[in-house]
């Protein structure tokens, strides 16, 4: 794509799903199927300030892969809270001039109003809005706080392509419950498709959205932004810390300065004793850069080529103000 054109309808796909089903797994490994010839682009947004999954993100595919990743923390990406989308995403056309986009709302997030902005008139003829694909694990259907919560819902309702993931830790029973559900609450075009580890097919992504023509979501910056916890200066004290609720849950982040280096071992043992929905962090160890998942599934540790800082962010119904002295005590001695 020559830099001077202008760009026209790129293949876009909102890659939704409630916490912890495995959204940023299938995005790294759909950016595995990218052709070598093509420019991606991903726009992820999480619901905690500090944002984790870009350095993640960054830390497996980088800009010398074409891959381009932009990051939108603070909640709802839409929402007045946080960095705007459309600046967010303008930018990141600009600067990456994909051959596709990847949309990654929070779990928390509103998956209609992504849409509405994303076919709203800033991005007609820049935007195709292709599949939107929403992850379920089926066995969350037995529990009400899903069921019940209207992101969770609204996110199987908005979905042309529904996938049923994480199938190799299904019960019997699970996957038909899936049907069911799918049946009841989804839209009579959706397909239902069952994978596991967040292995999704490039094929999967192509053809235009069938979710209906989402109403018409005008640019509402107003001049002024809130600054992002996640570009701020970390102070002297070479930590940054933020919190944020809403639908629910809470979360707490915090950002360390590149000196502050992390024992692997202590990271493990107090991530492997928390009770919360979720945990993501990005370290700098002295055996090098790591990533640390937790989900109700178990702990997952991943290999990261480079990161700039340490971050973690940990969601839960509610947090402890303890946290942040048994990950200080996770520091190597300066």
């Amino acid at each position: 794509m020559k830099p001077e054109s202008r760009i026209s309808n790129v293949p876009t796909n909102i890659i939704t799903g409630f916490l912890g089903t495995g959204k940023t797994s299938a995005i790294l490994h759909l950016l595995k199927t990218k052709p070598d010839n093509e420019r991606w682009a991903v726009l992820v947004n999480e619901f905690g300030e500090i944002g984790v999954d870009g350095s993640l993100f960054e830390g497996q595919h980088g800009q010398g892969q074409e891959v381009f990743i932009r990051e939108v923390p603070g909640g709802c990406m839409c929402c007045a809270a946080g960095l705007p989308m459309q600046i967010a995403l303008t930018a990141l056309l600009a600067r990456s001039r994909p051959d596709r986009l990847l949309i990654e709302p929070t779990g928390l997030g509103h998956p209609i109003e992504v849409l509405g902005v994303l076919a709203g008139k800033d991005y007609e003829g820049v935007l195709s809005i292709q599949k939107i694909v929403t992850l379920v694990d089926a066995r969350k259907l037995s529990d009400s706080r899903y069921t019940e919560h209207e992101t969770f819902n609204q996110q199987i309702a908005i979905a042309d392509v529904i996938v049923g993931n994480k199938a190799d830790l299904y019960g019997e029973g699970d996957a038909e419950a899936l049907a069911a559900y799918i049946k009841k609450q989804g839209p009579a075009h959706a397909e239902l498709l069952i994978t596991e580890q967040g292995v999704l097919d490039p094929a999967w992504l192509a053809g235009p959205t069938q979710a209906g023509k989402a109403s018409r979501h005008e640019h509402h910056f107003s001049g002024t932004q809130k600054p992002s916890m996640s570009d701020m200066p970390i102070p002297a004290s070479g930590f940054l810390k933020a919190e944020n609720k809403g639908g629910g849950f809470k979360s707490v982040g915090w950002r360390f300065a590149a000196s502050k280096v992390f024992d692997r071992s202590k990271l493990l043992t107090f991530f492997a004793g928390l009770d919360v929905e979720r945990m993501k962090g990005s370290f700098i160890t002295p055996e090098g850069m790591l990533g640390i998942n937790l989900t109700s599934d178990g702990l997952t540790e991943t290999t990261l080529e480079a990161i700039e800082e340490s971050r973690v962010e940990i969601i839960a119904p509610d947090t402890d103000a303890a946290w942040e002295q048994q990950l200080m005590d996770c520091i190597h001695p300066e």
